[in-house]
C-alpha cells in the first residue's frame, strides 16, 4: 500500500459537528482517485497508532486539492482528535485511494439515484459534483435524510448545485425534526420510508436502467435494497458504501475464546481473543502494529493466511470472491477454534 504525506491547507466548518479538511495535492506524485473513493489517515494518539478511512468529499474534476469531511462521533478517539486537534499546516500520513463505490461507464438513459443520511452524504457529494462537472448527461436525484437543515452537511452547496443545474439535478430532503408548515414537494417530514421509495421509483418509466448509490445506516440500506430487488433492479446497479461492519448477534453463537498467534515480519505475537472481539481489534489493543486500513472488509490491507485453526468473517455486506480458502480479513474475522495461527505478509 502506497502512502503519502499531505499538508493541511484549510479547515472548514460545515456543521457544528462536521469539518472539511483540505489537503494540498503533492507537487510531484499527485494522488489520482475516483469520485466516491476513500483514503485512510494514520495518527498516533496517546502512544497508539490509529488508522481511519474517510471518503473524499472533493471530486477529481472539480477540485484541485483533496478534501475529506469528518463528523465528530461521541467518544470517537480519532474523529474527536481530527475535529479538535488538527490545524492548518499539519502534515498527515494517508494511504492511496481505495474503494469501489464509484462511477464507472454510466450511460443514459437511466437516472442516478443517491440515497444518503447524515454523514453518508460525503461520498455522494463527490459523485454528484463529478457527474455534474463532467457533463454526464445523467438525471441525478439525491434523497437526503437529516434531523434538520442545521445538521445537513453541504446544505447550502447542494442547493447551489440545484440552482445551477435545474434540469439535471434535484433533491428531496427528509427532516425528522421540522415544523409541518415547511413540508413541500422537495421537503418531507420524517425519515425515508418504503412508501416514498416505491412511489418515486414506480414513476420512473425507465427505472430498470437506473443506478443507485446508498450510503447511510443499515436500516436505510436494507430498506432501499429490498424495494429495488422487488422491482427487479439489477444487483449490479445497486452500490452501497460501508462505514462500519454490521454484525447480527446470532452470528456470534459459534465464535469462541481463542489464543491467537500472528507471524509478521519474522516476529511472533501471541494474545488472547475473547468471544465477540475481532482479531484485528485485539491485536491493536495489544500494541501489535499489523497493517490495516478500512476496517470494514472492503480492502485487503489486513489480509492474513490461516495455517492452524478456523476463523470466520462476519458482517460483510458482499461476499469476497477474491479470497482463497485460507485467506481472511482480520478486521472482520472471529475465531471458531480455541487456537489460531496465522501469517500476515
Amino acid at each position: 500500500m502506497n502512502k503519502y504525506s499531505l499538508n493541511i491547507i484549510d479547515i472548514r466548518i460545515e456543521t457544528p459537528e462536521t469539518k472539511t479538511i483540505c489537503f494540498k495535492q503533492p507537487g510531484l506524485r499527485k494522488i489520482k482517485y475516483k469520485a466516491g473513493q476513500y483514503i485512510t489517515m494514520f495518527f498516533k494518539i496517546n502512544n497508539r497508532k490509529y488508522a481511519r478511512a474517510y471518503s473524499f468529499s472533493s471530486s477529481p474534476s472539480s477540485n484541485s486539492n483533496l478534501e475529506i469531511t469528518v463528523k465528530k462521533v461521541p467518544n470517537g478517539i480519532v474523529s474527536n482528535y481530527i475535529f479538535n486537534e488538527l490545524n492548518v499546516g499539519d502534515v498527515i500520513e494517508v494511504s492511496e485511494p481505495m474503494g469501489n463505490f464509484v462511477i464507472d461507464n454510466l450511460k443514459p438513459p437511466g437516472t442516478v439515484y443517491l440515497w444518503g443520511v447524515g454523514s453518508g452524504i460525503t461520498p455522494l457529494f463527490s459523485i454528484i459534483n463529478e457527474l455534474l462537472n463532467t457533463n454526464s448527461g445523467k438525471l441525478i436525484h439525491l434523497i437526503y435524510g437529516n434531523k434538520n437543515t442545521d445538521s445537513a452537511i453541504f446544505h447550502h452547496q447542494l442547493n447551489a448545485l440545484v440552482d445551477k443545474n435545474p434540469s439535471s439535478f434535484k433533491i428531496t430532503n427528509f427532516y425528522s425534526n421540522i415544523d409541518d408548515s415547511i413540508e413541500s414537494k422537495t421537503i418531507k417530514k420524517g425519515r425515508i420510508n418504503s412508501e416514498f421509495v416505491t412511489t418515486l421509483i414506480s414513476k420512473d418509466y425507465n427505472h430498470k436502467d437506473s443506478i443507485h448509490y446508498i450510503c447511510g445506516p443499515t436500516s436505510l440500506k436494507n430498506l432501499i435494497k429490498t424495494i429495488l430487488n422487488k422491482i427487479e433492479i439489477p444487483a449490479t446497479s445497486i452500490l452501497s458504501e460501508e462505514f462500519k461492519l454490521d454484525i447480527n448477534l446470532n452470528e456470534l453463537d459459534l465464535i469462541q475464546d481463542s489464543t491467537v498467534k500472528i507471524l509478521y515480519l519474522g516476529n511472533e505475537f501471541e494474545f488472547f481473543v475473547p468471544k465477540g472481539k475481532n482479531i484485528l481489534d485485539v491485536a491493536l489493543d495489544n500494541d501489535i502494529e499489523i497493517p490495516y486500513s478500512c476496517q470494514t472488509g472492503n480492502c485487503n490491507t489486513c489480509k492474513a493466511w490461516v495455517s492452524t485453526g478456523q476463523i470466520k468473517m462476519l458482517g460483510l455486506s458482499d461476499k469476497r470472491e477474491d479470497l482463497s480458502k485460507n485467506e481472511f480479513l482480520l478486521c472482520c474475522s472471529y475465531p471458531l477454534t480455541n487456537k489460531i495461527v496465522l501469517e500476515v505478509k
